[in-house]
């Protein structure tokens, strides 16, 4: 049985590392979307529509990493379909392609970790703990 995720539901989680591990993809690269054959998908990258949904996520995500509001992306903003897209979405042009359900907004660096399945990559915002002059040389 296959199961979709839905925007919705990864929604109910709050931390990055619990959305990155919900959307984290287990294929090979390329053979679960369109293989190598990337040009079929470059007319529907600039269309209108693709154009109008892609402001829609950024605006709803408010241009955060996996939709995590303490996540802002610097950079450029990739809107990332939760379920793959494949060829036959393309050529049919299936409701999954513009569905805000399975989009969102996310910075190169997780789609890469997200696609090779490697969260190594990931910058990962580790907090300092802070001791009693830790910050005075000479205290110490």
């Amino acid at each position: 049985m296959n199961h979709s995720k839905t925007y919705s539901e990864m929604s109910l989680l709050s931390s990055f590392d619990d959305r990155f591990r919900y959307l984290k993809l287990t294929g090979q690269v390329g053979l679960d979307t369109f293989g190598f054959d990337r040009y079929m998908n470059q007319d529907f990258y600039r269309s209108t529509e693709w154009k109008h949904i892609r402001s829609y996520v950024i605006a709803r995500d408010d241009g955060c990493d996996l939709g995590v509001p303490d996540h802002q992306i610097n950079g450029r903003i990739f809107i990332h379909h939760i379920n793959p897209i494949s060829q036959e979405d393309i050529i049919n042009g299936t409701e999954k392609l513009l569905d805000p359900e399975n989009l969102v907004c996310i910075s190169m660096e997780t789609h890469n970790a997200l696609h090779y399945g490697d969260d190594s990559i990931l910058k990962k915002n580790k907090l300092i703990e802070r001791t009693p002059n830790d910050m005075c040389p000479w205290k110490r």
